[in-house]
């Protein structure tokens, strides 16, 4: 309810704007014809960024502009990369972009920029480039509230274990604090093993067999995202049930698994809000000429949008609430066709 009341307001309040323009004045919140903003990703058949699309192509719909999802199927940074330019060719007014790492993407972001194409980064930044903003979950508290959700399902008292994806950022951040949030509330949670599974279902389900035959007592594995707990679920059923697998981010075959109790729950960014408020921080990032600061931005020829940090919140799904977050459902709600249209 908070969220909708928020967009209520916010959809209000550009409303009176909008109506405020003098007669015969062009709309500020209106693309001219053509002006085009681009959502580019990694591994681009991920269920996860088709939510964030949709409401990041809702906002460009509602304000006259065209929008366009890019990306590549691999899990390759440098065939990211190459979509990215692929699509500055079409020279965008911005792109909405998810660095795969953020040190190859900064001469590609700042290039852009340049070159006159606003970029703001979502669910993983490159903070040491010259994007204009970032917008993504918490990904320390996501770590938090997972882990705060494992050790009370387990009394506050068992072994546990991480698989990781190393050199994302957003994934590095949700281990790093799910470990620091269970060795600092959670004394008695012990973390016996770690792996890398690269959001490989194959890797996850060996590792987690190889981890439960080294700690027979283990209760608990946490992963940042989908994809390894797909094997990781395989291998705590194989093994009787009684691993918890607690993940990050959904799909419709997390969620079936999440009611079906073969994985205990996950954590889910607000990635309709993601896209949405992603799209509107990088029309204003775009349109640096509609916002007057009361700073220093334009003596020292700055882009007076710039926000370091702007959280799109998140949720703890479980067997209770997932019915809440099929695709399929929210589309039919919708009215849309998602990605393709």
């Amino acid at each position: 309810m908070k969220t909708l009341r928020t967009r209520i307001l916010a959809g209000a309040a550009l409303g009176a704007m909008l109506s405020a323009a003098p007669a015969g004045a062009a709309e500020p919140f209106r693309c001219e014809p053509g002006e085009l903003y681009a959502m580019n990703v990694m591994v681009s058949g991920v269920e996860y960024w088709f939510p964030v699309y949709e409401m990041f192509k809702q906002a460009g719909q509602q304000m006259g502009c065209e929008t366009i999802y890019t990306g590549t199927p691999d899990y390759d940074v440098t065939k990211q990369i190459a979509s990215f330019d692929q699509i500055l060719a079409r020279q965008p007014k911005g792109i909405l972009v998810h660095p795969m790492n953020a040190d190859p993407f900064i001469e590609p972001i700042n290039r852009a920029i340049e070159q006159g194409t606003a970029v703001v980064t979502f669910a993983a930044d490159s903070p040491h480039s010259n994007r204009t903003a970032h917008i993504t979950s918490n990904n320390d508290l996501e770590g938090r509230g997972a882990a705060d959700a494992v050790a009370e399902a387990m009394g506050g008292k068992g072994e546990y274990a991480v698989l990781e994806n190393p050199g994302q950022d957003n994934h590095d951040r949700r281990i790093a604090a799910f470990i620091k949030r269970m060795e600092e509330k959670w004394p008695d949670m012990k973390l016996v093993a770690r792996a890398a599974s690269n959001q490989d279902p194959n890797k996850a389900y060996q590792a987690v067999l190889s981890m439960a035959q080294a700690n027979p007592n283990l209760g608990a594995i946490f992963m940042p995202e989908a994809n390894s707990a797909l094997g990781a679920a395989q291998a705590s059923v194989e093994l009787g049930g009684k691993i918890k697998v607690m993940t990050a981010d959904v799909n419709a075959k997390i969620l079936d698994m999440i009611k079906a109790g073969q994985v205990f729950g996950s954590v889910n960014p607000n990635q309709g809000m993601q896209g949405y408020m992603g799209f509107m921080a990088l029309y204003l990032a775009a349109h640096p000429e509609l916002i007057d600061p009361m700073n220093d931005a334009k003596r020292n020829g700055k882009n007076p949008m710039t926000i370091p940090y702007i959280d799109n919140g998140y949720a703890v799904v479980t067997a209770a609430n997932a019915d809440d977050f099929y695709w399929d459902a929210y589309l039919k709600r919708r009215g849309t066709k998602g990605i393709e249209e």
